[in-house]
């Protein structure tokens, strides 16, 4: 019997009608600009779609040009119920959003259970949202496709881009790395902070980036060394806070979109 770990946030973070999510979807996709890249790897942000939706949007919009050569996205986001140490896989089957279920590619999970730093861990995925509300878009601009969804939690640089290297691949494989930026500063202190996070991003330099500055900390600064490795470039989408799509500017949670090609 297919084991899936069901959606948590449904109805919170995103609408848990199908309809009513591939209309936000779409809407948002459709205010973007394309660029012309294929993206190898992309960085978005993971809080709720009236916030973080429109700058998410600005990166998956990118993959109109590869939505037919994708066939698995190799998923990582930090964990904000239950810590850990390390990545952690799940023992799904499949994910499932309001718009169905994705498969979840066994193969490529068994290809990294053997390094220290991973390890199946399903509570840490059971309510994760970093993770989640990535689906939606993936499964609106993607043909069919294999997820492997990571959760990271205490994990070194390195031990991150040591999974991602693994599991690289070529083009069928992409990379999506779910981080927010600066939390409850100001308006004009999260521009001061956000912007240094986006230089330190665009530099491709992982140790300039603290953890007050991006809750995916762990997962972007891996993303960054092996995409230097791999000899990627990096470009910036968008770079906005809650006070710019959502109104308040009291106290603000940064979103940035960049992606690496």
């Amino acid at each position: 019997m297919s084991r899936i770990r069901s959606a948590a946030v449904a109805g919170l973070f995103y609408p848990a009608d199908p309809a009513q999510l591939q209309r936000e979807i779409h809407s948002m996709l459709s205010s973007v600009d394309e660029i012309d890249s294929k993206p190898k790897a992309l960085i978005v942000p993971h809080a709720g779609y009236i916030y973080s939706g429109p700058v998410a949007a600005s990166a998956f919009a990118q993959l109109k040009e590869i939505q037919h050569t994708v066939e698995r996205v190799i998923l990582l986001g930090p964990c904000h119920r239950v810590p850990l140490r390390g990545l952690a896989t799940s023992s799904a089957d499949y994910f499932e959003t309001p718009l169905g279920t994705i498969r979840i590619d066994r193969k490529a999970i068994k290809q990294i259970a053997s390094l220290p730093q991973v390890e199946e861990f399903d509570l840490t995925h059971q309510q994760e949202h970093s993770l989640e509300v990535q689906l939606p878009f993936l499964q609106e601009v993607l043909d069919d496709f294999s997820l492997v969804p990571l959760v990271v939690g205490d994990a070194s640089t390195e031990e991150v881009s040591e999974v991602l290297d693994t599991l690289w691949g070529d083009d069928e494989t992409l990379i999506v790395i779910s981080s927010d930026l600066s939390h409850y500063h100001d308006y004009n202190t999260a521009r001061a902070m956000d912007t240094e996070t986006c230089h330190a991003i665009e530099n491709m330099n992982p140790s300039a980036i603290q953890y007050d500055q991006a809750c995916g900390r762990n997962p972007v600064t891996g993303l960054l060394l092996a995409a230097k490795k791999h000899g990627l470039h990096v470009t910036t989408l968008d770079l906005r806070n809650s006070g710019d799509t959502a109104g308040d500017k009291s106290s603000v949670v940064g979103y940035g979109a960049w992606a690496l090609s």
